[in-house]
């Protein structure tokens, strides 16, 4: 059984005032939201607060916030309305997005004839601004584009500058969908000063419920839906509502603002001693990106190709660790992580040691102890 985790990342725990909150929708007020009763009537109400609760976070108004199932049925939703109802023929992005944009774009592409382009970027991961900004200002104004790029890089942790994009893409009539996914819940998000039209949340990267997203559509912006049947979500997504999930989004993204600034700056301060122990007792381990401007959970570090760091995932889950890795990756033909895929022409075993407000130094001491004796 796991008894350190480190991939925080990938998902967290269930907060346990989050499912206090939940509860009672999972029990006494179980009524379907759409009915007309009394126990319908109490469901309406508890995801509309939610809504309500969400908008305020955020900064956007309710009628703007819908609820999903996942961030990535948001990016599906969001491009998929894009090409199909809003007449884009072009979509622009970066080859380091998440498989939910770039597998979403392949597939329209492939379906619908449109174009995909995907901008530069520099050697430690970061977004070429002066490619990606000449891209849009090329394609966007002669044809109907949508840009998509995600606000921080889920293996790599780099925040993307979403307003400097936000405003290039205002100024030349692109619409601009950002992948936030990594950072509602982490880091102080106003969608109306951002600039995105549209943008992509999951609960369970802040202590919420799994299965349970957010998608957030500009309200200048009218889309068709991607799920079709009863009307829910007025009329965006339809489905009889998981009540008690979105209640658990709502409180757990409460929870987590109000909680941010002291669990980023223990989990910076945990990055920090992690990253001096490893260079301390590891000589060929190195960081993942040279960028200084990462999230404060997210430890991106590589390490050589060899037998023994090939399986190094794998024989720290043995030891009840659990952190988020790749098999060797290169620009060639071995599999791995498609970003390290990217950014590396050698080949080379990521590792991603993701934080949250639970951690501790000695958790820490643990997972640098142990590497060291699986690669001695």
């Amino acid at each position: 059984m796991t008894s350190i985790y480190f991939d925080n990342a990938a998902t967290t725990s269930l907060d346990s005032r989050v499912l206090d909150a939940m509860l009672p929708y999972l029990k006494e007020n179980y009524g379907n939201p759409s009915a007309i009763h009394g126990a319908g009537r109490t469901s309406r109400l508890a995801i509309e607060e939610s809504r309500k609760t969400v908008a305020s976070l955020l900064s956007c108004k309710p009628a703007e916030m819908f609820f999903t199932s996942c961030g990535t049925e948001s990016t599906n939703t969001i491009l998929n309305a894009a090409i199909r109802n809003l007449g884009c023929k072009h979509i622009i992005t970066s080859p380091i997005e998440h498989h939910a944009t770039l597998l979403t774009s392949q597939k329209l592409a492939e379906e619908f004839g449109i174009e995909v382009h995907y901008c530069k970027h520099q050697e430690n991961g970061e977004l070429d601004y002066d490619d990606l900004l000449a891209l849009i200002e090329k394609v966007g104004p002669t044809n109907k584009t949508i840009v998509s790029i995600m606000h921080a890089n889920n293996e790599l942790g780099i925040i993307n500058d979403i307003d400097r994009i936000g405003q290039a893409c205002k100024k030349h009539e692109v619409l601009f969908h950002s992948d936030m996914v990594q950072t509602v819940g982490h880091m102080p998000i106003n969608l109306h000063e951002m600039a995105v039209d549209f943008a992509s949340a999951s609960a369970h990267k802040f202590h919420g419920p799994k299965g349970k997203g957010a998608m957030y559509i500009n309200g200048s912006v009218k889309l068709e839906p991607l799920i079709f049947g009863g009307g829910q979500e007025r009329n965006m997504r339809a489905g009889t509502e998981n009540v008690a999930g979105i209640v658990g989004f709502a409180k757990a993204l409460e929870l987590s603002v109000g909680d941010m600034l002291e669990e980023n700056n223990h989990c910076k301060e945990l990055k920090d001693y992690c990253w001096a122990a490893l260079k301390e007792n590891l000589k060929e381990v190195e960081l993942g990106t040279s960028c200084n401007k990462t999230l404060s959970r997210v430890l991106s570090i590589i390490l050589p190709h060899t037998p023994k760091t090939e399986m190094l995932q794998m024989s720290l889950d043995m030891k009840g660790i659990a952190l988020s890795g790749g098999s060797a990756c290169s620009s060639g033909a071995m599999g791995g992580s498609h970003v390290m895929k990217h950014l590396h022409d050698t080949a080379c075993v990521p590792l991603r040691i993701s934080f949250c407000k639970s951690n501790t130094k000695e958790e820490v001491d643990t997972l640098v102890k142990s590497i060291k004796e699986l690669l001695s």
